[in-house]
């Protein structure tokens, strides 16, 4: 059966998390911070090809509650992962395990940060791990934030986020071991509410392009479809190669710099053309679709949503048969839209539904997903609004 899951109101959950630490540790945290996950709108594997993506914060979030002491050793408990932490401040990069993320950002911030002593951490997250929601970078960017607040760095201005987004991406390519580029962390940290990031991944300029479909008669959904996705040992590495082969080929810096002519008429293996014609048709319809929400035309930004979904389905074949089944059902059940959100070979997919739509469209994904193998029980249907980014909240 589907569901729709319930968000705790942010001050609750933060007294719930401080709670859970002092029972923990014996003190209270000195405090806590959340910061989102996030659903790209459009705009897939642009953000290591120097291209442009539109990604929104969603109203689901990692939370830390932080305390540091003076004993070299970063300690840390998860209400999702049964296995505590305890890894010594000399051994942060050898971290391995969902403690790496936390370890990575200690690493990157410098230990300084705690002065010279360890941490203690309790994470709690209702993003899902695995899903393409950016459950790593949430937790990650919290992190990351908590320690540059009590450490009294300037963590308030839009150069500040930026460097925390930088400094979150370093912690996951180099500990965590996941080649991801800079999309994710920065709009984690730098999302507004009810709005979609147009940012310029080359130069990290963005704008905010209204997101408000709600007000145009229409919601966004996102669907788990069961199929847990990681970056560091699916495709995400050789997709990344091909496209940074295609690139050198064309004699661009960034792959979607290039024209479609360019790729077209390129010296290169059918698979290496495969994916840049992606990037570069993808670079096109994420400028579109900004347009679009420029205007207000959400059934433009639909068909653009689809036409992403079947680019990355045919050319850069990063989908699986349940994520293609999810996006066939949601159509034929009325959706003005629908694509795989996240790096791919599984995760989730977003969903733009005319209001009265949603019904129907969630019973056609329940259909296609309980006949998919792997399939989540029950479903996971989030309705999900653009939300704020990083902050702290106790």
């Amino acid at each position: 059966m589907s569901r729709v899951v319930e968000v705790q109101d942010d001050a609750s959950h933060a007294g719930a998390l401080a709670a859970a630490f002092r029972a923990w540790t014996g003190s209270p945290p000195e405090g806590v911070w959340r910061a989102p996950g996030r659903v790209n709108l459009i705009g897939e594997h642009l953000d290591y090809n120097g291209g442009h993506v539109l990604p929104f914060a969603i109203d689901r979030s990692a939370w830390v509650a932080l305390r540091r002491h003076a004993d070299p050793v970063l300690r840390a408990r998860s209400r999702q992962y049964r296995d505590p932490v305890a890894i010594p401040l000399s051994e942060l990069t050898a971290a391995r395990g969902w403690g790496a993320h936390l370890a990575g950002v200690l690493w990157a911030l410098g230990t300084e940060t705690t002065g010279g002593g360890g941490v203690d951490i309790f994470v709690d997250s209702d993003v899902p791990p695995g899903g393409g929601l950016s459950s790593s970078a949430a937790l990650e960017c919290a992190t990351a934030l908590a320690l540059a607040d009590l450490a009294g760095a300037p963590t308030g201005s839009a150069d500040g986020r930026r460097w925390l987004a930088s400094v979150a991406q370093r912690a996951e390519s180099t500990v965590v071991g996941a080649p991801i580029g800079i999309m994710d962390q920065t709009a984690v940290l730098l999302a507004q509410a009810d709005h979609a990031m147009y940012l310029d991944t080359r130069t990290l300029e963005a704008e905010q392009v209204p997101l408000r479909p709600s007000e145009h008669g229409y919601r966004l959904l996102v669907v788990d479809t069961g199929s847990p996705h990681a970056h560091s040992t699916n495709g995400y590495a050789q997709r990344r190669r091909a496209c940074e082969a295609a690139a050198a080929a064309i004699g661009v810096p960034g792959l979607a710099l290039a024209s479609r002519a360019g790729v077209e008429g390129a010296d290169l293996p059918e698979d290496v053309r495969m994916r840049a014609r992606h990037v570069v048709s993808e670079e096109a319809r994420t400028r579109r679709a900004r347009d679009a929400l420029r205007r207000g035309r959400y059934e433009v930004l639909g068909r653009l949503m689809t036409a992403s979904h079947r680019s990355m389905q045919h050319d850069f074949e990063n989908s699986t048969a349940a994520m293609d089944a999810v996006v066939d059902a949601s159509l034929a059940a009325g959706a003005a839209g629908a694509r795989m959100t996240g790096g791919g070979w599984g995760g989730a997919a977003i969903i733009l539904a005319p209001t009265a739509a949603v019904a129907a469209v969630t019973a056609g994904v329940e259909d296609a997903l309980q006949a998919a193998p792997g399939a989540p029980d029950p479903v996971r249907v989030l309705e999900t609004r653009p939300s704020a980014g990083a902050e702290r909240v106790g």
